[in-house]
């Protein structure tokens, strides 16, 4: 029989490293799929981690995806160190998208550039009020937020599409389900002509080193985590677990807000039935491959985007399914998973046991 035995010391070299391990098993696991698949796993393993990095518009592209990866991922760190599991960032993305949408829409010839801000903070609101539904039936109602925020994803896209069928529909776009062309004074500025990508970017940036100071280097941070963590120990010292719940998830939601709109109002310009991208539920594996510390969610947000492209290239130029890039998702999350088992346990066989 075989036991998971807890090990008396974790490896901290391991434990920063598992990342990279679970990574290159990915890579080893990905090139017997290609060998499967009947494809050349070179120009597999190319379109993955060669064409996303080959030029300066390829880096571009790689960054428009990576922005809202990280903003999103930024927030769920907050909820996931405070032990509070938002697994409803896609919805929360989805109604921040709907928001600046509909602030996008209100513009006309006369409206300044101004509408820029307030775009933007329709995102973050709107996100935080979704997200604020869960933080009610949890704190109210102790319902389960997995479930609630989970659910509510299904609702939020289900808004996107009666408002793009109905009220937000272009009534001259030839009957397509989507909303007129954002007015190009709502659209979110670009950082260099010739690139799609924007200040989002550097917002997604600042918010990273915002985080970095406030859980590592102020009170209110430490209080949040150990309310979440410890809520005896918590309310012994002072600190309101009911607080870091809606902290947390009124922070995780505002972010997916806040990624939703940089998304509508940059590179998609307009509300159509594809705003839902999975970028929600990407954010996740994103935020745990980069254990939850804002420098390293930067360079797992790169990663995760690396396959969004890669699985696109892969679909035109291989003739691979589209469900390509979620399955390289999924190894590298239950690979990681894999690695901290086994860093942190040993599996000892024990002989004669049923």
């Amino acid at each position: 029989m075989l036991k998971l035995e807890p090990r008396p010391q974790t490896s901290r070299l391991w434990s920063y490293g598992s990342p990279v391990l679970a990574l290159f098993i990915t890579v080893l696991i990905g090139v017997a799929l290609f060998m499967a698949l009947g494809k050349d796993p070179v120009k597999g393993l190319e379109m993955f981690f060669w064409e996303p990095v080959k030029s300066s518009y390829a880096l571009g592209e790689l960054m428009v995806k990576a922005t809202p990866l990280l903003i999103i991922a930024l927030g769920l760190a907050v909820c996931f160190r405070s032990n509070v599991w938002n697994i409803g960032a896609e919805g929360q993305f989805i109604i921040g998208a709907i928001c600046a949408g509909g602030v996008a829409l209100l513009a006309d010839k006369e409206t300044g550039r101004w509408i820029v801000l307030a775009v933007i903070l329709a995102g973050v609101l709107g996100g935080m009020v979704w997200a604020g539904i869960t933080a009610l039936l949890r704190d109210r109602f102790n319902a389960n937020e997995i479930l609630v925020s989970l659910m509510l994803v299904y609702v939020a896209i289900q808004l996107l599409y009666f408002l793009v069928y109905g009220p937000f529909k272009d009534p001259a776009g030839y009957n397509f389900p989507q909303s007129r062309t954002f007015d190009a004074v709502t659209q979110i500025p670009r950082l260099m002509s010739g690139s799609r990508v924007s200040i989002g970017l550097l917002i997604a940036l600042g918010c990273s080193a915002a985080l970095w100071i406030y859980l590592f280097r102020t009170r209110a941070g430490f209080a949040q985590q150990v309310g979440g963590l410890a809520p005896d120990a918590a309310r012994y010292a002072g600190f309101s677990s009911r607080k870091a719940l809606w902290v947390a998830l009124l922070t995780s939601g505002g972010a997916a807000g806040l990624a939703g709109a940089l998304e509508v109002a940059g590179p998609i310009g307009q509300l159509t039935p594809y705003v839902p991208a999975g970028y929600g539920f990407a954010a996740i594996i994103v935020a745990f491959v980069g254990r939850l510390h804002p420098v390293g969610m930067v360079f797992s947000a790169v990663l995760m985007s690396m396959f969004y492209i890669g699985g696109e290239l892969a679909q035109s130029r291989l003739g691979l399914p589209k469900s390509i890039t979620g399955v390289f998702q999924g190894l590298l999350l239950f690979t990681l998973l894999a690695c901290d088992t086994l860093i942190a346990y040993r599996v000892k066989f024990i002989p004669g046991a049923k």
